[in-house]
This record gives C-alpha cells, sequence and structure tokens, in this order.
C-alpha cells in the first residue's frame, strides 16, 4: 500500500512539474514545505497518511487548468466541487 501510495505522490509531482515547467524541488516547497520531499520518498523515506493527504489535497487545488491528472490516482472531492 506505501508504495503505491508513493508513486501516486511521484506521479502528481511529475504531471504537475511538466506542466508548470517547475523543477520537483519547488513542487515540494510548495506542497509539502520540504524541497527534498519527492527525493526523500524516492529514497524509501516514509510519510504519514495525513501528510499524503495534504499534498493530494494541495495537488488537487492547485491542479493547472488543461492538465489531466494522472488516471491512476484518485483525486478528492472537495466542498468547491461537491
Amino acid at each position: 500500500m506505501e508504495t503505491e501510495l508513493s508513486n501516486n505522490l511521484l506521479s502528481l509531482a511529475s504531471a504537475f512539474g511538466v506542466s508548470r515547467k517547475i523543477e520537483e524541488s519547488t513542487i515540494g516547497r510548495l506542497c509539502a514545505s520540504d524541497g527534498r520531499f519527492f527525493t526523500r520518498i524516492r529514497e524509501g523515506k516514509t510519510f504519514t497518511a495525513k501528510k499524503y493527504d495534504e499534498v493530494v489535497l494541495w495537488f488537487s487545488e492547485n491542479w493547472p487548468d488543461g492538465a489531466e491528472w494522472p488516471t491512476s490516482v484518485s483525486r478528492p472531492v472537495t466542498e468547491a466541487a461537491a
């Protein structure tokens, strides 16, 4: 399960970075207040379920118009979208 969640975060970061043309470290600073967040995940470091939810929600709320959300990742439903 943790591997799947890690892959979800890395997929979101990659798609977001390509769409916005920004580096992964910048994305980490924006969504997790940690420029090495995604590097740490790739190195096998863990994260909490709360941090996962916070980061995925940040991506959902800041997703670029016209960019395709990765199909393998469930997008959270926010109050504004509901």
